[in-house]
Order: structure tokens, then C-alpha cells, then sequence
């Protein structure tokens, strides 16, 4: 090890002694566990500078454990080195820069695909839900943070990134290039399953799909239309504060979501009768790929009883991030507070149980079938029979999808009354 890297090893190591023993002895240091971890980190870089088989390139040690460390706290806190930040910085700052479409987290030690955008890049390249990213522009997702993988993704629109990708029921991964390009927000799909019953598909809750969902509502009162499904299925983008007011046109009394953090003031979001547009039946359907804000609204019909909420257990990813910005120029991105359901449990923990627990059926089983139907030409209106090819939207309603026909099964049933 050369004299810079040693001395460098060294004075992190006093640095981190110091702080933990005096403030130890002065009382600011008054938990006994956080004291013994620090020592434990200072004696393992020492042990690691004196014992290991190489000559260790420290840097490269200690950003490693830093990933590993916000790692251990939840799935989307992420360690950004200097370089990374000074990369996400820019690419923050160039309203230009190109996207994939996908919504990320971690599972299984690698990358996982949540949801992806319809009609967006990662869409266009046949990314699905579910699918894992084993490697990134030739770097292993093994030990990368969501952050790092955002930052690897999003570029220059018209430039390409290779992913690897692992599928259910296959070991070996795929090579798939992905096009970055501007994403648009996606249109609420639109379809009337029966005369008396309308669906709002919602693949993302940006701002401003609270006032798109409003006027859609009062549009379907306007035609007759007394009852209601919003199909949250592959919803991953959006502020909490549209699933909020998207709450507040259903529920008319009662607490919808809770906001916790140990630096965060608590904040109780209450439904507000004045609020309330539609006083008919609804229905929301989830699942697994359900996931952040889309999880603070369907929790909110659960627990106030508004509604039935058909599908599986969603995700768990309802919380807020924080940037902090490090001395060295790196950065965390920290889980600061997370969304806790009526009931006072966090969203990002136990996810979403619906009422009514139906399996999902994945697009691979859905594409093992031998009807082969064109896809419609208004994106806005599929008929209820149609199929897109994988990867190109959100998958239309069909025969085949269970978690769609219990709700529908629900809302016509004798005797169906809003909360």
C-alpha cells in the first residue's frame, strides 16, 4: 500500500475513534450501540490494511461499504460517490436527458423492474414487470444501489444501454439494448366494461392526474355511469400528494396515510368531505407491481372500508427520499420517513393486502395462449378481448386477467352499496 493510501486508511480510522470516544465521554454519544459500531468499522479498515492477502485499493473498500450499509436500511437508499453525484447532478440539471421508462428497486441482492411506462423505451424493448436486471452497461447490479442504476440508465435520448436480463423460469440472462429517450406522462387508459361500469387504468399518478381523474369522474356521472374500477396495476411514479387527492373523491371521512420520520414532523393526511365527487361503488385493482404513491391510495379505500381492493399484496415502497450532500462531494439519497396505513402500519413494510386475494396472471402465461387478436388502434379505448404484444403498454382487460373480472363480479353483485 503506498504511503498516501496508508495515510489516508489512518486518518479515517483516528477520525472515526475520535468521534465515537469523545463523544462517548462527553454523553453526546449516549447510544452504547452506535459507539460500538464505529469502533467495530474503524478496527475492521485496520485490520483490513494489515491482514488482507492483497494490497487493497481503499477507496474502492470503503465505497463498497458504504453501498452495502444504505443498502441495509431499505431498498431505495442509496450511496452516490463523487463522480456518480457529479453524473446525477448533470443529468438532474439537462431537461433533455433521455429515460427508460422504468420504475426500479431491489430484490434478491440485484435490480429488480417494478412497473414499466407504457410506450417508453424500457416498454419498447420488451422490459417487463418483474424482470431482473443482472447488469447494467456491463457493470453487475449485484451490489449496485438503485440510485447508481438510475444514473446508468438515463442519458442521452437516442443513445443505448445494454441490460442483461434474468426472466421467471430462466437462468441465463438476455442481452436486451435499450433507445433512452424523453418519456411523456401516459394517458389514463379509458374503457367501459359494462354499461353501468367504467375503468380508469392509471399507469402513472403525476402531477396533475388527480384533476385528469376528477374530470373523468364527473364525465361518467354526467353519461350514467354509477360505478367505477381504477386499475393501479403497474402504477410505480407519482407524488403521494395526487394519490391523496385522488383518496379524497371516494372517502368522505376518516385518516388516509400517515407521514413518520425520525427527522420528519408527523403529518396526518384526513379525508375532507367538500372533496368528495363520487358517492357510487368502487373498485381498485392491484399487485405486485403496485407500488409507491398507487399503494397510498389503494391502502386508503382498504381501511376506510370505501371499496373492494381485488389482486395480491403490493410492493411496499411508499416513503420519501432525501438528497444529502457529503463533504467529499458524494451524496446519499436517504429514506427520511415512510407512509403508514390507518391502521398505523408502514406501507413500505407490510405493502397492501386487498380484500380480495386474487393470483395474477404474468404476460408469459398470457402469451401461451393461441389467440392472436390485432391490437386496437385508439390507445385510449381497447376493447375488453384485445391483447398488445409484450411490452408495448399496459396489458389490456381481458377473459384472461382473474384479478379484472372478480372486481367486476363484486361490483354487480345484488345488493352492491358505497360505503
Amino acid at each position: 500500500m503506498n504511503r498516501a493510501a496508508r495515510i489516508g486508511i489512518l486518518s479515517l480510522s483516528v477520525a472515526i475513534f475520535c468521534y465515537a470516544g469523545i463523544g462517548h465521554v462527553l454523553g453526546r454519544s449516549s447510544d452504547d450501540k452506535a459507539y460500538k459500531s464505529l469502533t467495530v468499522y474503524g478496527e475492521v479498515l485496520q485490520k483490513i490494511q494489515q491482514d488482507y492477502v492483497d494490497e487493497p485499493h481503499m477507496r474502492t473498500v470503503t465505497a463498497g461499504s458504504l453501498h452495502g450499509l444504505l443498502e441495509s436500511l431499505d431498498p431505495q437508499s442509496s450511496y452516490l460517490t463523487p463522480r456518480e453525484y457529479e453524473e446525477y447532478k448533470k443529468k438532474l440539471a439537462n431537461a433533455a436527458t433521455g429515460e427508460t421508462g422504468l420504475t426500479l428497486s431491489k430484490r434478491y441482492g440485484y435490480i429488480i423492474v417494478l412497473s414499466v411506462l407504457p410506450d417508453s423505451p424500457g416498454a419498447k424493448a420488451g422490459i417487463r414487470s418483474g424482470d431482473i436486471l443482472e447488469a447494467i452497461g456491463g457493470f453487475t447490479t449485484r451490489d449496485m444501489s438503485v440510485g447508481q442504476a438510475l444514473n446508468l440508465l438515463n442519458g442521452q435520448p437516442g443513445s443505448g444501454i445494454k441490460v442483461a436480463v434474468i426472466r421467471r423460469g430462466k437462468a441465463t440472462p438476455e442481452e436486451v439494448d435499450i433507445v433512452r429517450d424523453k418519456v411523456a406522462t401516459p394517458k389514463i387508459m379509458t374503457q367501459k366494461a359494462d354499461p353501468d361500469i367504467l375503468v380508469l387504468r392509471l399507469s402513472s399518478l403525476d402531477s396533475g392526474r388527480a384533476e385528469e381523474v376528477r374530470n373523468r369522474l364527473l364525465d361518467a356521472e354526467k353519461q350514467g355511469i354509477h360505478k367505477v374500477i381504477l386499475d393501479v396495476r403497474e402504477c410505480g411514479r407519482g407524488p403521494v400528494s395526487e394519490a391523496i387527492a385522488i383518496a379524497r373523491f371516494f372517502i368522505p371521512s376518516g385518516t388516509l396515510t400517515t407521514l413518520r420520520g425520525q427527522t420528519v414532523s408527523t403529518q396526518v393526511f384526513s379525508a375532507e368531505p367538500k372533496q368528495v365527487l363520487w358517492k357510487n361503488p368502487v373498485a381498485v385493482l392491484i399487485d405486485a407491481t403496485t407500488s409507491g404513491a398507487a399503494e397510498v391510495l389503494a391502502s386508503a379505500i382498504v381501511a376506510n372500508h370505501r371499496g373492494d381492493v381485488v389482486g395480491e399484496r403490493t410492493f411496499g415502497l411508499a416513503s420519501e427520499q432525501k438528497l444529502i450532500t457529503l463533504d467529499d462531494g458524494a451524496a446519499l439519497i436517504l429514506t427520511v420517513a415512510n407512509y403508514y396505513n390507518p391502521g398505523g402500519k408502514s406501507i413500505l413494510e407490510e405493502g397492501v393486502t386487498p380484500t380480495e386475494v386474487v393470483r395474477a396472471v404474468s404476460e408469459d402465461e398470457l402469451d401461451s395462449g393461441d389467440e392472436d387478436v390485432t391490437p386496437p388502434t385508439d390507445s385510449q379505448t381497447p376493447p375488453p378481448n384485445t391483447r398488445k404484444e409484450p411490452g408495448l403498454g399496459p396489458r389490456p382487460l381481458s377473459p384472461e386477467d382473474p384479478i379484472f373480472h372478480r372486481a367486476l363480479d363484486l361490483l354487480k353483485a345484488p345488493m352492491k352499496k358505497a360505503a
